[in-house]
């Protein structure tokens, strides 16, 4: 899977993930190449999750 894939599957997880968390901004949800972790920490703080937890959110999406 190219970035490109990853980009676009990211984008529709996100706008999921803003529509049932509606705390969770723009910014919160930002992908970057490389950051990946950094990003799903911000998540994680914001919904008061763990790791685990919100991978099983995304992966119900």
């Amino acid at each position: 899977m190219n970035t490109q894939e990853i980009k676009g599957e990211w984008a529709v997880t996100m706008a999921k993930l803003k529509q049932k968390y509606a705390t969770l901004t723009d910014n919160d949800l930002m992908f970057a190449e490389g950051k990946k972790d950094e990003m799903l920490g911000r998540i994680q703080a914001k919904l008061g999750k763990t790791k685990e937890e919100l991978a099983k959110i995304i992966k119900d999406l």
